[in-house]
């Protein structure tokens, strides 16, 4: 679908800077600029792409003046790169939307579909689910008996949803996530492992995306939550009775231990591992591969293991590429008191 320059701008209330006829196809990074695509600058190591680059349209934000004549067509917002957000939703929403049950989907007689919900090839829908409108479950995922999906969700494929959990309303649940399986419960006896029934549930509030392989397990009792807004990368781990804070995001290969409470407005970078039964406040920033085994009060920005404020962080950095010549300046310092000392005892043994 083609749109021209005009479109664009008044869509995002820009200023154009050039041709408001000129019309654009694709997107493409400004590094990578090719004929008929739009791009953005936001990023000042990027500038001088900006004068070489091939697209027709760049987005630029509007306190950004070029030095240098540009070919393009630019495009003044507020902000960059949240305008090219915009511009990516509305072109995902323009694409077309499949609807129906495909004949090769199972779906039980007593699950109610809602309308213009797609079901695709080897779906199963068990026994007494509930699936909203306008939802897209993709070839090969499971819905489990008695479960919920709302509206306007997009569940790919393989995507498992256990009995009972609840899926609310515009979530993205990206291939291989599983929500609602077993949470880690094992009591030791004599003979082994006795495993604890888990009857709790999962529930997912509205606008959460669970990423590729992510999991989020059922509670032993009551439920483990994901309030709304979250957004989780592929490969977390969310263990049994968590609740995740509304609009909190964490980055790929993290993992929540068991009946730990994250707040609102939290970010944890990649890698990131918190303990059972802690408490983590509001707008917690957490680095990458920081280890948690507590509590955290809100506001804090941490790193490390166990996490400290990141200023001291890098500051221990430093000193700690200094060690080896630390340890070789305090081993001469100790020869060199050494010696002291027997010239000193050498002294006074003469006397």
């Amino acid at each position: 679908m083609d749109f021209s320059a005009k479109q664009i701008a008044s869509f995002l209330q820009g200023e154009i800077i050039g041709d408001e006829n000129t019309i654009v196809h694709t997107f493409a990074k400004i590094e990578e600029g090719v004929e008929g695509a739009i791009s953005f600058l936001s990023n000042p190591k990027y500038i001088h792409y900006l004068y070489t680059t091939k697209s027709n349209i760049i987005l630029i934000n509007k306190d950004f003046e070029p030095d240098q004549k540009v070919k393009a067509t630019l495009i003044k917002v507020d902000n960059a790169y949240e305008s090219l957000a915009k511009l990516l939703t509305l072109y995902e929403m323009s694409k077309p939307v499949k609807k129906g049950i495909d004949s090769l989907a199972f779906v039980s007689k007593s699950a109610k579909i809602g309308k213009d919900t797609y079901v695709g090839a080897f779906a199963y829908i068990g026994e007494n689910a509930v699936i909203g409108g306008n939802t897209q479950i993709y070839p090969h995922t499971f819905i489990g008996d008695n479960a919920k999906v709302g509206d306007h969700c997009l569940l790919y494929s393989n995507v498992n949803v256990y009995h009972d959990c609840q899926i609310g309303n515009e979530c993205i649940l990206h291939s291989g996530a599983v929500i609602g399986a077993d949470g880690f419960g094992f009591a030791p006896t004599a003979n082994g492992y006795e495993k604890i029934p888990q009857i709790g549930i999962v529930v997912l509030e509205d606008n959460v995306e669970i990423g590729a392989n992510t999991c989020v397990d059922r509670a032993t009792m009551g439920f483990t939550k994901v309030h709304k807004g979250v957004k989780l990368d592929n490969l977390i781990q969310i263990a049994h009775n968590d609740e995740i804070g509304a609009n909190t995001v964490m980055a790929a290969q993290g993992g929540i231990a068991g009946s730990t409470k994250v707040g609102e407005w939290c970010m944890f970078g990649g890698q990131v591992g918190v303990a059972g039964h802690a408490r983590i406040g509001d707008k917690v920033d957490l680095g990458a591969q920081s280890g948690v085994p507590g509590n955290i009060k809100s506001g804090s920005k941490l790193i490390g293991t166990p996490p400290i404020e990141l200023k001291t962080f890098l500051k221990s950095a430093i000193v700690h590429k200094q060690l080896p010549d630390m340890l070789s300046e305090i081993r001469n310092l100790r020869k060199e008191v050494n010696d002291l000392k027997d010239k000193i005892q050498k002294q006074e043994n003469k006397k």
